[in-house]
């Protein structure tokens, strides 16, 4: 099947090596074996935050919006009951884009290509050659959303871009296979076989020290890896691949008639799930290399993403 040689997709991308069907990608490498094979480079039992906080403070790309209001007055949402306990509570709401805002996983139906057919015919299609038109609804995906994900408890390797370069990677800033290979010298990891199947790989490009500074132009631009890293990354089957930047890729990309290649690569050809907004300095301050790595996503059905506060286990 060919894919109007975009190189990010190239021919026949799908089906997916995991049958027409799948809808969990490379989440299905991760096999109790593989959690308890992670768990075996737990020594400290140190938990390691690897999120930033939402607030209305984080940044928002253009027309997204955080607020949460405690429902009720001062006195609480609720009560008092009981004649001598006079129990009170607090509930809250909140109203965001869910999937889509501070530190967050992709879904793999939250991105798409459109082909061109003959007579000039368009057709939009997502992981596995799944159809827009067969997928969308108002009230979520039919298919592919993140309740399709897996629990990640893995191994993780970060990739640490910015102490490699002695500074946060100026705005635009694309990193090459060769920075990743560098990377790795300087950690003291091998340049083969350091990413198994199923593994996850980090990669902090200092953008993440941009989140609160530069809150406002945080979503103007950004370091991060062009198509040859992603192709080098994706060869070794990660199950997830996650930055200190709000799209894994650099931005804005280095050939405009590409946008979001990066992304078409690894989540629509691969099935790799991309975590974005981490917050990483605490690994890196750290010199940790190798971790555990554990996220749940919020199993909110049809959603193209999820929130939530993925952590390490050192």
């Amino acid at each position: 099947m060919s894919a109007d040689d975009n190189p990010a997709l190239g021919e026949d991308w799908f089906p997916s090596r995991w049958g027409a069907e799948d809808q969990r990608g490379n989440g299905n490498l991760l096999s109790p074996a593989k959690v308890l094979e992670a768990l075996t480079l737990a020594r400290s039992g140190e938990t390691i935050p690897l999120g930033f906080p939402y607030t209305p403070d984080m940044p928002f790309s253009p027309g997204r919006s955080f607020s949460l209001r405690l429902q009720g007055q001062s006195s609480g949402t609720g009560g008092p009951v009981g004649a001598k306990s006079r129990t009170i509570w607090n509930d809250d709401f909140v109203c965001t884009e869910i999937g889509q805002m501070g530190t967050h996983m992709d879904a793999l139906g939250h991105l798409g290509h459109q082909a061109a057919g003959g007579c000039g015919h368009c057709e939009t299609l997502l992981y596995n050659g799944n159809r827009l038109a067969d997928v969308w609804s108002e009230t979520g995906l039919k298919r592919l959303g993140i309740e399709h994900a897996p629990i990640f408890v893995a191994r993780a390797v970060l990739l640490d871009i910015q102490g490699l370069k002695g500074e946060p990677l100026p705005r635009g800033t694309e990193i090459t296979t060769d920075d990743l290979i560098f990377c790795l010298r300087r950690q003291g990891l091998p340049t083969e076989g350091w990413l198994r199947p199923g593994d996850v790989v980090l990669i902090r490009t200092g953008h993440g020290s941009r989140f609160y500074t530069e809150a406002v132009t945080w979503y103007d631009s950004s370091p991060g890896i062009g198509l040859p890293a992603a192709q080098y990354l994706s060869a070794f089957q990660p199950s997830v691949i996650g930055a200190d930047n709000f799209a894994i890729e650099v931005m804005p990309p280095a050939d405009p008639d590409y946008v979001l290649p990066c992304h078409q690569h690894l989540i629509m050809r691969h099935g790799i799930y991309l975590h974005e907004g981490m917050a990483l300095d605490a690994l890196a301050e750290r010199s940790v290399s190798e971790f555990v790595y554990v996220f749940s996503p919020l199993s909110i059905v049809g959603a193209t993403g999820s929130p939530g506060m993925p952590f390490a286990i050192l």
